[in-house]
């Protein structure tokens, strides 16, 4: 997906100017709008992946929240395939891609009061949409990096989204970015009208930011992590809706017993959630009782929820309980059957177990829905132990692009099998010369390894104008981010233009 990107946007070296169909005003436009309806289409479903995933328990309020967004989007400036998902996450955030991709949290849904609040939720992120907000960001970044698109791999709210690679991590940055106060000022103030054209009091709006300005206010940095990390509220924002609300023509619809009745299965769910997210609390700091008894305890409220038996099924992992493991995710799989935590899942505890044919194919339908250096990794072992050496390094390559544990276990894997194929690209050679003019070779090994066994070769000139080589040995073992000097033999006669220096032969030291 990155090198799509690229092969866009890097022939994109003139300025050019648009008018932005929100605001009316002429700016610079670097990103066409087939890129951003690209981007957006081939990003949402991955960025809804490490969120959490659709949420799908409930599918009547999923439908009440896209039929409020379709209403506001048939009003916008701007006509794009508008999409509104429900994320099955407790954090507060909602986000919009490129092309119109917007994505609401359960987490969210719960905190608001009205349809008309919801719909100045919408309406925030349908102008951020249409008013370029996202691809200007890709914009900055091809600027800052001399047109190449700097969206890189960042965090996401999701425990998976550091785990993400590829694609993905592209996905983790456009919904990670933060937007600058003009455009949150601008989002505001013509979301407010896209209410009010749409038949809503935009005075819920103000309601609204005042709610999100009291909820910051003493609440945990998880809790703050979502929708108020990429758009803080304050009461400057408070005090412009106000304003914007005066200049609007007075009442309009409010919505508050619709929109209680249609998303009152969240509001009796709200204390099983919360006993799900203490559950996954406990879990990674290593308390598996308890995370088990909070399992045991959502479930009892809400035995429909995939989340919850997928819970059950990551204490029992980590207990070592594979067989029940599988058991507990192929109950979530049961409910929700495209989402990629419960493949993955699944296909780890296959393996512990033996399984391989049926853990390559859990891990296949994981990697299709959300690559992840988890996945891949064990893909890789898998294809290691079938004798496939060149796929397993194809998926420790990808894989090794993330930090996360598993990316790093790759990373070892794929040095260990590639090196002895392909030792230049693992070690370097750098020339310099002594005080006496020698020629001096340093050998340098960035890898996690110990390597040995390392033979190199240098190309040269002789006075005599005849190209030679002379082929050195580096004795003994050369230790992991380590470099060792050696004497080549080569006099001050040789001049340095023309020099070459490359590793022919090493092996990982056992």
């Amino acid at each position: 997906m990155m090198k799509k990107l690229l092969l866009i946007l890097l022939p994109v070296l003139l300025f050019g100017c648009a008018v932005n169909p929100v605001t009316g005003k002429s700016e610079l436009a670097l990103v066409p709008e087939s890129t951003e309806l690209n981007v957006g289409a081939e990003q949402y479903a991955p960025s809804r992946q490490m969120q959490g995933g659709d949420y799908i328990t409930e599918p009547a309020i999923a439908n009440y929240v896209n039929s409020v967004g379709q209403r506001l989007a048939t009003v916008s400036d701007r006509k794009l395939p508008y999409e509104f998902k429900v994320i099955n996450d407790s954090t507060p955030n909602a986000w919009a891609l490129p092309g119109g991709k917007i994505a609401i949290n359960r987490g969210l849904l719960t905190e608001l009061s009205s349809e008309a609040e919801l719909a100045a939720v919408l309406g925030h992120e349908i102008v951020h949409a249409a008013a370029r907000h996202g691809a200007k960001g890709m914009e900055r970044g091809m600027l800052m990096q001399g047109a190449v698109l700097a969206v890189g791999i960042a965090s996401s709210n999701s425990e998976y989204g550091r785990m993400a690679v590829g694609g993905a991590g592209i996905a983790a940055g456009l919904i990670g970015q933060k937007y600058g106060r003009d455009a949150e000022r601008e989002a505001d103030y013509y979301g407010m009208q896209y209410m009010a054209r749409a038949g809503y009091d935009p005075q819920a709006a103000v309601n609204l930011q005042e709610t999100f300005v009291r909820l910051s206010e003493g609440r945990n940095q998880d809790w703050l992590s979502g929708l108020f990390a990429s758009h803080p509220p304050s009461m400057e924002r408070v005090a412009a809706n106000r304003q914007t609300a005066l200049e609007l023509p007075a009442g309009g619809e409010i919505g508050r017993e619709r929109y209680l009745q249609k998303i009152a299965p969240l509001i009796a769910a709200k204390e099983a959630y919360k006993a799900y997210d203490d559950g996954r609390k406990a879990l990674a700091e290593g308390k598996t009782d308890m995370a088990q008894a909070m399992a045991q305890k959502a479930l009892k409220a809400v035995p429909g929820e995939a989340l919850f038996h997928s819970l059950r099924g990551d204490v029992r992992l980590k207990q070592g309980r594979y067989k029940d493991a599988i058991t507990n995710y192929d109950r979530a799989l049961q409910r929700n059957n495209d989402y990629f935590h419960y493949y993955l899942q699944r296909g780890l505890a296959r393996e512990k177990l033996g399984d391989l044919d049926a853990a390559y194919a859990d891990l296949d339908q994981s990697v299709k829905r959300l690559p992840t250096a988890a996945a891949l990794n064990s893909l890789g072992n898998i294809s290691l132990v079938r004798g496939d050496r060149e796929q397993a390094k194809k998926f420790f390559a990808s894989a090794a692009g993330s930090k996360s544990g598993p990316g790093q276990a790759a990373a070892s894997a794929l040095t260990r099998l590639d090196l002895p194929d392909n030792p230049q690209k693992y070690l370097e050679v750098r020339l310099g010369r002594d005080k006496q003019g020698n020629l001096l070779a340093q050998v340098v090994n960035s890898t996690t390894e110990a390597v040995t066994d390392i033979a190199f070769v240098i190309v040269y000139t002789d006075a005599a104008g005849q190209q030679k080589q002379r082929s050195l040995r580096l004795r003994g073992v050369l230790e992991p981010q380590k470099a060792m000097v050696v004497s080549t033999g080569i006099g001050p006669e040789v001049k340095s233009k023309g020099l070459k220096a490359g590793v022919t032969r090493a092996r990982i030291a056992e």
